[in-house]
């Protein structure tokens, strides 16, 4: 592995305002990037959504469109994008991707061609308008880690023929053409690789270990636990998690940066602290644990912490508060 240098010295400049600056974002129906959306919305910021809710929920769209400064195009951009020939954009964000193992099995050629064909066509897109783009990548390019904590520097354990591989292989392809469209023609290029996330909006039949455990004890049903559970996530709020991202974007170093929190949980305690938090009657049952599912993970955030203030500021106590209150409000159409 080959050191990451960091100079301290450029420190993240952060904007008071976004005013007068417009960012699109590939994938606003989504979980993550309708929370993005709406920050940057907040900012003061003209925001352009596209989805083709193949995964997204039309609620968010909903949502966003409350604010008179949110655009919003139903498209598909790994086959065309919508006509911004006299769109002045500043930003764009690569956020489009289903991330759900449950979406592996269902539609693995949709995630590989949005983080490949799609990726592209919203690079090249940077290019013309002399965009900054950001490519939202993932832990899962370090695979089943063979170092732990992770690094950026270290360059992966990924089985690029598994179930999971669609994801995780695409989004190692994505960051390579993000870098190869920074090096070759000098698009202005963040990355980002997101760590276990979890919050309002997230779809409750996700199928990741969050919704999953919070589902189950507010229904007081067994919590299904894969393997002996002796398995770690480090699982981050969404609204440090956008944080995060905004630090990145405005960050000078193209190079792949960390985000989320790094406070590492097995799955069993994970399991026992909802069924406490909650207050449930459940009790936790085992399953044969898939293959290729990573035995830990957590993100080592030097590098970003180097250069700005983030910190994870909501505990995960109430993390989940707030995300079963969500989820009860909501229900399971969501």
């Amino acid at each position: 592995m080959s050191e990451i240098i960091i100079d301290p010295k450029r420190r993240v400049e952060l904007p008071a305002t976004m005013e007068g600056k417009t960012v699109l974002i590939a994938g606003a129906a989504g979980f993550v990037p309708s929370n993005v959306a709406e920050f940057y919305l907040k900012l003061g910021a003209k925001v352009i959504g596209l989805d083709n809710f193949i995964t997204g929920s039309r609620i968010n769209v909903t949502l966003l469109s409350k604010y008179e400064k949110f655009e919003f195009h139903e498209c598909n951009v790994y086959e065309s994008l919508p006509d911004f020939s006299n769109t002045k954009i500043d930003y764009i964000l690569s956020l489009a991707s289903p991330a759900s193992p449950i979406d592996f099995a269902k539609i693995p050629l949709e995630i590989m061609r949005v983080n490949s064909e799609g990726t592209m066509k919203l690079l090249e897109l940077a290019k013309e308008k002399g965009a900054r783009f950001l490519e939202a990548s993932t832990s899962e390019v370090y695979g089943d880690p063979e170092i732990h904590p992770q690094k950026e520097d270290y360059v992966g354990h990924v089985n690029p023929i598994g179930p999971r591989s669609c994801y995780d292989e695409a989004k190692r392809f994505a960051e390579a053409m993000t870098m190869s469209y920074h090096r070759k023609y000098g698009v202005d290029t963040r990355i980002i690789r997101i760590f276990n996330t979890y919050g309002p909006r997230m779809r409750p039949n996700d199928g990741r270990v969050i919704p999953n455990f919070i589902n189950q004890a507010l229904k007081n049903e067994d919590l299904t636990v894969y393997g002996d559970g002796t398995q770690t996530r480090s699982f981050c709020f969404v609204s440090d998690l956008v944080n995060a991202i905004h630090n990145v974007l405005f960050s000078f170093d193209p190079t792949p940066f960390n985000i989320g929190n790094p406070d590492e949980y097995t799955v069993i305690d994970t399991a026992r602290f909802i069924i406490d938090a909650l207050g449930s009657k459940s009790k936790i049952v085992h399953l044969p644990l898939p293959k290729d599912d990573p035995k830990r993970r957590r993100p080592v955030l030097d590098k970003l912490q180097a250069i700005s203030d983030y910190k994870p500021q909501v505990s995960f106590k109430d993390g989940i508060e707030k995300t079963a209150k969500y989820f009860q409000e909501h229900g399971m159409d969501y």
